[in-house]
């Protein structure tokens, strides 16, 4: 398939410079693509290629991340990257709005919309509910205060540790085929492309801040959070990659905070990035659903 590119465009956020990519037809019901953790918003090239006729495609890098300022203090809340979501809406006029988005990106758009749920139409969150309940069962025994000097330390470690830098394009993708198998060599020559920026002395690195894979400890109460999951009204689906790391909301018992508008979808032979391990079929359920 030939991709042809959107236009780039900044927004502000929280004093930072934030980028997103726009697909055109302004015309066209506004449909946001939310990236997830140490990806970009390039990620989303193929989904917004099949849908870019119907829609008003918008997928933002999140900060920290592809073209987005790094945050100044290093710092990368969860609470703050649902402002910068609730801002883009904001400026754009985007609302009411239909969101998919991956991973962090899930989490991000699941908050978002139940703090606003009247300005989301549909929402698709991949793998988006964050830690499983055996995950945070194994936090909670660190406790609060331990985890806060254990993040303090991980920064501070952080602070002298300088970015990994590969000599040639190839190592890079070469990481990006390690870190997913089920990428086609295409799908991870591009992502790759859109994933590095060149140094000066010809190496390349990640795009993406460092400090972002160290979480702040402090954030809402779980109480909080499946409050939120609870506020969403509009239809819902959670996606889940059989082969995935992540934990099915049907079999751990998450499902129980949302109300009867969200449906769960297993897709087999995939894992965490399920929206390329089986495009075809993933993309046929966006359709109908949207």
């Amino acid at each position: 398939m030939t991709l042809i590119g959107p236009a780039s465009h900044s927004y502000f956020s929280q004093r930072l410079r934030l980028h997103y990519a726009d697909w055109g037809n302004a015309e066209k019901p506004p449909l946001i693509l939310l990236h997830g953790g140490k990806d970009h918003c390039r990620n989303w090239d193929w989904v917004a290629q099949e849908l870019r006729d119907d829609w008003h495609i918008i997928a933002p890098d999140v900060r920290g991340h592809g073209d987005s300022q790094w945050s100044t203090d290093g710092n990368y809340t969860t609470m703050a990257m649902v402002t910068d979501l609730a801002q883009l809406v904001h400026q754009l006029d985007l609302s009411p709005v239909t969101i998919v988005a991956h991973s962090m990106g899930g989490n991000i758009a699941l908050r978002y919309t139940g703090l606003y749920p009247d300005t989301v139409r549909k929402l698709v969150a991949i793998e988006g509910l964050g830690p499983g309940p055996e995950m945070l069962a194994e936090r909670e025994k660190i406790g609060q205060l331990q985890r806060v000097r254990n993040s303090i330390k991980e920064k501070r470690n952080a602070s002298g540790r300088q970015v990994k830098r590969y000599a040639t394009f190839e190592d890079a993708l070469k990481r990006m085929q390690d870190a997913n198998g089920h990428l086609s060599d295409e799908q991870a020559r591009h992502l790759t492309t859109h994933a590095v920026i060149r140094n000066e002395d010809g190496s390349y690195s990640w795009k993406f801040d460092p400090y972002v894979q160290h979480w702040d400890s402090i954030d809402l109460s779980q109480d909080d959070i499946h409050e939120l999951w609870s506020n969403i009204s509009c239809p819902t689906q959670l996606h889940y990659g059989a082969d995935s790391w992540a934990s099915n909301p049907e079999k751990d018992g998450r499902i129980q905070y949302f109300g009867d508008n969200v449906t769960v979808k297993e897709f087999a032979d995939a894992g965490h990035w399920l929206h390329h391990d089986q495009f075809d079929q993933f993309v046929g359920e966006l359709r109908d659903f949207l």
